[in-house]
């Protein structure tokens, strides 16, 4: 303990007794400051003033008493209250807990030992540097655990950004390999976000979609044809329509992409966001009448990432140019997707689309391809020539 650093304050109404006190903590070692106060009200008037580390203070006094200038003491707005020895003429038990309630440290009964209040005075001096250097430890630790945290999710935020381009760039790869250029996968994307947040806020789905669903979404959905890979380029990339033959591999897409992305997730402990790409890549040609494909599941066993996916996809699919259909306008495969509810479609999934359509169209137009031309909102009377055999609305 360093020389010259004890603050201490005296509160008693006999000056006899409160300048006997003050003369024997000066004796104490390391005391800089003694002051006094001939009542509570005095006392509370000197803390600001003299700022003690330690407090002698008398019970019996006029005025306000040594329990209620004890609480006042404890109370008051400062990082930390000087210890409170309370030195009293009575001895019984009831008045010494009373004292404790009231928050003093420590409890002597006069006439009081010079020596034994001097140790005390630099017991308590001690035990309160002692807290002062802990709280300053744990504010020290605290601060170091928030930087540390924050580098922790800075380094998992750019190990998601990394993460991010991999898997894009893998279904851009997939995607180049396809007829299906342009900003599919993003426009995709987006489309199935925004249906997933129309089905959070209400309908029968929103409670079990919440923010963890949301961004495994987002970043599942651009992998939903990455088994493309694995289909011929005679099929993937034949202008006219399949054989019923044909048709059967390029289904095998599904399946693929499935494989690939479980294996990925057996790399992974809990498998992440690619437990659900690995659904959505299976499952999103399945139809809600049972009739898709590869399992044939019907209504709520198709996972719902998958059954908001086959609506953005379709969407997609309809609105843009391929080599063996021109695009449809918005307003056409609205209606199409219409129709389709309760046979291909989750029929809330399609009331969640109708519900957001303009913003649809306003994703459609931001990530809209180098043609844009089938954006025109309008009703098409000529009946578009599309390949119903190899589109299936894919």
């Amino acid at each position: 303990m360093a020389k010259n650093s004890i603050r201490v304050l005296v509160v008693d109404d006999s000056a006899v007794i409160r300048e006997m006190l003050a003369d024997s903590i000066k004796e104490a070692n390391g005391v800089e400051l003694v002051a006094t106060a001939s009542g509570g009200k005095e006392a509370l008037t000197l803390i600001d003033r003299y700022r003690p580390d330690v407090v002698s203070l008398d019970i019996q006094m006029p005025g306000i008493d040594g329990f209620e200038t004890c609480r006042q003491l404890k109370t008051l707005p400062a990082k930390l209250p000087p210890a409170v020895i309370m030195v009293t003429g009575k001895s019984a038990l009831s008045e010494q807990s009373k004292a404790f309630v009231a928050g003093a440290d420590d409890y002597m009964i006069k006439p009081v030992d010079s020596a034994e209040l001097s140790s005390r005075v630099e017991l308590h001096f001690r035990l309160r540097e002692s807290q002062r250097i802990t709280e300053a430890l744990q504010q020290k630790v605290d601060s170091n655990h928030v930087a540390l945290k924050r580098a922790a999710r800075e380094r998992i935020e750019q190990t998601i950004a990394v993460q991010d381009v991999a898997v894009f760039t893998l279904a851009k790869v997939a995607e180049s390999r396809d007829n299906e250029t342009g900003e599919h996968i993003e426009r995709m994307r987006e489309y199935s976000q925004l249906l997933a947040q129309e089905l959070s806020s209400s309908g029968p789905y929103a409670n079990e979609i919440d923010e963890n669903f949301l961004a495994d979404l987002y970043r599942s959905t651009p992998l939903h044809d990455i088994g493309k890979v694995g289909i011929p380029d005679s099929i993937l990339l034949k202008p006219g329509q399949l054989s019923s033959e044909e048709f059967e591999v390029m289904k095998r897409h599904t399946v693929i992409g499935s494989n690939i992305l479980q294996h990925a997730v057996t790399q992974l402990t809990g498998g992440g966001f690619l437990t659900m790409a690995a659904m959505i890549a299976k499952y999103h040609h399945e139809r809600w009448n049972g009739t898709g494909y590869p399992t044939g599941l019907a209504a709520e066993k198709i996972p719902l990432a998958a059954r908001i996916a086959s609506v953005a996809d379709v969407y997609d699919a309809l609105t843009s140019n391929r080599p063996y259909k021109d695009a449809w306008s918005p307003v056409r495969a609205k209606q199409t997707i219409d129709d389709a509810a309760g046979t291909q479609f989750d029929p809330a999934v399609v009331a969640a689309f109708d519900h957001r359509f303009e913003d649809i169209v306003c994703i459609q137009l931001a990530y809209a391809d180098r043609n844009p031309a089938a954006l025109v909102v309008s009703h098409q009377t000529a009946e578009p020539t599309a390949n119903p055999v190899k589109d299936s609305f894919d």
